[in-house]
């Protein structure tokens, strides 16, 4: 049995809405103000949660360490530490985004990339915890994580199937059994055909946990697939708008987006249902316009029916359609008019 977990009293598990959670990222293009507007747009659009991510450039990295050169890269060209520090949220602005959020009424929470940004987390009274993707090998800071007692989201891009049961041992090994496993790939944007969806159900049974979508497809489609396949979680990039730029703007979901991707996951999620045959209540009505066997012409008593005046017609009225070919052949017992039900005491 999948365990369910609450996250600031919202429970998440297959008997629930998906959980929706709009990634900030860097895409406050280094406005605190914007940084608000996004909150107050991803409530407007009916996100669960906003979650941020918690570093500094020298945190992450040195400068002059490293420069993308993938031509695939939406950042080709650009060194690392720059990269980092424009997509960066300000430590300070931390507070007032979850106090935004609270006002809202909805979660807000992060994803610490090292173990001083879980310190500062928790002095805010984060909910909940989200291991990136590019840390789920740190197991200091997933343990550091799991020390706090709160539910853990972990991305799984970008991993091994073994170094993903090392991050689950380490979470279990450090008293952490509310985890939540996103599959993930670790590619922006990523394209439909190399996120495989069908892994999120075998990764439930593998490891026993709750798995969801951490997508950074275009559009909507792979998270409705996503939960259709039983994921309880999606996160997806969030902005304003993609063409004020940023550094994640291109892949993230615009307002009028996530409130679709809201909608139709949870439609999704209600269409699942339960393993169910023969007429449903809501059915009964339309079983009235099934085929049945009519008379098509005037009959005498004494008559034989043929293919001339009995047809398969709407509406049921009549004997089933399976009766058809035994009724030819047979004698009317009585005078019949055309358009009449044909039962079995007029045979």
């Amino acid at each position: 049995m999948i365990q369910e977990i609450s996250i600031g009293g919202r429970m998440i598990g297959p008997n629930h809405k998906p959980f929706i959670i709009a990634e900030m990222s860097g895409n406050h293009n280094q406005s605190l103000e914007r940084a608000l507007a996004i909150v107050d747009a991803a409530a407007n659009a009916g996100a669960d949660a906003i979650k941020l991510q918690t570093y500094t450039a020298d945190t992450m990295t040195l400068p002059g360490a490293f420069t993308i050169e993938d031509e695939d890269s939406l950042w080709k060209g650009r060194e690392l530490y720059d990269l980092y520090k424009e997509a960066y949220t300000p430590w300070e602005w931390h507070k007032p985004i979850f106090e935004k959020a609270r006002a809202r009424g909805i979660l807000a929470f992060s994803s610490p990339f090292d173990e001083t940004a879980v310190d500062m987390l928790e002095e805010l009274g984060a909910p909940a915890y989200k291991i990136a993707s590019f840390e789920n090998t740190d197991h200091p800071l997933i343990r550091k994580v799991a020390a706090t007692g709160k539910p853990v989201i972990i991305s799984t891009g970008a991993a091994t199937v073994s170094e993903l049961d090392e991050a689950v041992s380490v979470l279990r090994g450090a008293g952490c059994e509310q985890f939540i496993m996103l599959k993930c790939t670790s590619t922006y944007p990523a394209r439909p055909a190399n996120t495989n969806l069908v892994t999120i159900p075998h990764m439930r049974d593998l490891f026993g946990v709750q798995v969801g979508l951490s997508d950074h497809t275009m559009g909507v489609g792979a998270a409705v697939a996503a939960v259709a396949l039983g994921a309880t979680v999606i996160e997806k990039h969030f902005t304003l708008s993609r063409a004020d730029g940023g550094v994640d703007a291109a892949f993230s979901l615009e307002p009028a987006e996530l409130r679709s991707l809201v909608t139709e996951t949870e439609r999704a999620w209600e269409a699942l249902g339960y393993i169910q045959y023969g007429v449903q209540r809501a059915e009964e009505k339309s079983r009235l316009f099934k085929r049945s066997v009519y008379v098509s012409e005037d009959m005498k008593a004494g008559e034989t029916f043929t293919e001339a005046n009995i047809r398969v017609i709407r509406p049921g009225l009549g004997l089933a359609p399976k009766y058809y070919e035994g009724l030819i052949g047979k004698i009317a017992k009585q005078d019949i008019k055309a358009g009449t039900p044909l039962s079995w005491d007029l045979v």
